[in-house]
């Protein structure tokens, strides 16, 4: 039956296919598949067997992003932060400066994603570009803070959305006395909502992100016309001048300290557009598309992005009001101050449907992050979240978990909102240590076993490399410290995300160094061998014999 399976099956090798691989150099592998597409040729020379089904094209794999992104709700979850913290003239600068850095780390992820198209794709690289038996532990670290960054995601983004909706409630009836347990109840029900949606097949979920897409494109239009030209305040918008230049501090660090530290509205928006490569092992020509995807994500949170937020800085009379006022959520605020109560909600109703979408795509991605660790058994319970439904062809049982550990991250709101913002700070600077690890290890410790995709920088790769580096160094701390200090800083106004970050993160490096760094060997490979086993990684990610010969 074997042999049978063998003469049926494509002999491919990694090195023609254009990928960077943890297969050694020069080995011949008998990928058995059906149908023997070019996808699933260099999926399976990547070391995978395709599971899902490649209904997702270019189109589907932007749209799962970029309503991952959802620049407006996105921006209006995190105002309190880019215009809390400098005013006017932060807000616009910040966004700028920011979003111009974030596009080095994205189109650094690009062509990453071009040489190795699968979900895992992260950890992947840093397994095969870690130096000489570093892999592991490389693709370990990666691995669990890509895990951690996706864990805060529908969390934090459904906890926005359950205040929204609160929100409407205290405008609608001004008798109303939001209690915390309201929010909570309410991001239950979110969470379950964008559970059933997830668990269902890959062209439904594609079909859902493409509605999702055009609902938050035409958003941000009606938005840039409505908020300046319905403006009820005389005049309409601010001078031009005093917008740009006004810098009003509202933390106790000096306002250039505080312009950075408000680059977590920034961050924390243009944070979807790693979807594509997650999504890799679902999309047609994944190593072309995927990257493109991408780059077409953090291209247009630029570019749309912006607008918005000079439609803002233009239109806000009062910063204090917005970010500190009577309603729990600064947009609901901004909306009222701009547009008046009836047409205020309305602008905010629209922005809270938005904001589901994004939800949604967060919980789409969230969901493939975790079959692609567990597919290699890095999570407790791996052999159930990396189980694939027969029927939809998703990983049912990853979805609902990661839900059920943002229900718990929920419980953070109960301790105060200092606990439950530290989520927005935890899932950016998780994600941009996910991101650029495996960047930093290409630029450092390459050595000749990058090899690059079809969708490539070129000559710019390293420059491009080196600028995203220096962007995680600028934002780790930035993202970490507390707004006030000295006798101002207590338990409630204590930035908490080093210790919520650190913390996990430092139980999952204790685990490796006292357990599973005597199994854990990176990216597990499920295909079959021409020439039986072989050992796993290249010269840099050397791992153990014993699992390359896995089959499923």
């Amino acid at each position: 039956m074997a042999e049978e399976r063998r003469r049926s099956s494509n002999i491919v090798r990694p090195d023609a296919l254009h990928v960077t691989s943890v297969v050694k150099k020069g080995r011949e592998l008998a990928i058995v598949v059906e149908d023997g597409t070019l996808d699933a040729q260099a999926l399976g020379a990547l070391g995978y067997k395709q599971e899902f089904k490649r209904d997702f094209t270019l189109l589907e794999s932007f749209s799962v992003s970029f309503s991952v992104l959802g620049l407006l709700p996105s921006i209006a979850s995190t105002l309190g932060y880019g215009l809390g913290y400098s005013g006017t003239g932060g807000l616009i600068w910040g966004y700028l400066i920011a979003a111009l850095f974030i596009q080095s780390t994205a189109f650094s992820m690009a062509e990453l994603c071009s040489s190795i198209p699968t979900a895992g794709g992260l950890y992947y690289c840093a397994q095969v570009m870690a130096p000489p038996g570093w892999g592991p532990f490389f693709s370990w670290f990666v691995g669990w803070s890509n895990f951690c960054g996706f864990a805060t995601g529908p969390c934090s983004v459904n906890y926005a959305l359950a205040a929204m909706l609160i929100t409407c409630g205290q405008i609608t009836y001004p008798d109303y006395t939001p209690k915390t347990w309201h929010i909570y109840l309410t991001l239950l029900a979110l969470l379950i909502m964008q559970g059933i949606v997830t668990m269902q097949s890959t062209r439904f979920i594609g079909w859902v992100s493409k509605i999702g897409t055009i609902w938050n494109v035409i958003i941000i239009f009606i938005f840039l016309i409505w908020f300046p030209v319905g403006s009820i305040n005389s005049p309409k918008t601010s001078e031009t001048h005093a917008t740009w230049t006004t810098f009003e501090n509202g933390t106790e660090w000096p306002i250039g300290w505080a312009t950075i530290m408000g680059f977590l509205t920034t961050i924390w928006t243009m944070s979807g557009y790693d979807a594509p490569f997650h999504l890799s092992e679902e999309c047609s020509n994944a190593n072309v598309a995927s990257p493109r995807a991408i780059v077409m994500t953090s291209v247009s949170g630029l570019l749309l992005g912006w607008p918005i937020v000079l439609v803002i800085a233009y239109t806000v009379t009062n910063i204090t009001d917005v970010v500190a006022g009577n309603y729990g959520q600064p947009f609901g605020s901004l909306c009222l101050q701009v547009l008046g109560q009836r047409a205020g909600l309305a602008m905010f109703a629209l922005n809270i449907v938005a904001q589901f979408f994004v939800g949604q795509g967060c919980t789409i991605t969230a969901s493939r992050v975790v079959f692609a660790f567990s597919r290699d058994g890095a999570l407790p319970g791996s052999r159930w979240w990396s189980h694939v439904d027969k029927r939809t062809k998703t990983p049912v049982f990853a979805t609902w978990g990661v839900l059920f550990v943002a229900a718990l991250l929920g419980l953070l709101m109960f301790a105060s909102p200092v606990a439950i913002g530290a989520v927005f700070s935890i899932g950016a600077i998780a994600q941009y240590v996910s991101f650029t690890t495996p960047v930093a290890l290409k630029l450092f410790f390459d050595n000749g076993r990058f090899k690059p995709g079809p969708w490539n920088l070129g000559r710019w790769s390293r420059p491009i490399n080196a600028i995203a580096c220096l962007w995680l160094l600028i934002i780790i701390p930035a993202l970490c410290f507390p707004a006030v200090k000295g006798i101002d800083l207590t338990p409630l106004t204590m930035n908490w995300t080093a210790l919520i970050y650190g913390g996990p993160m430092l139980l999952a490096m204790t685990w490796y160094g006292v357990s599973a760094r005597k199994w854990f060997v990176g990216p597990r490979v499920n295909v079959e061998f021409v020439n039986g086993v072989e050992e796993i990684g290249s010269e840099g990610g050397s791992g153990s014999d014993e699992m390359m010969g896995e089959k499923r």
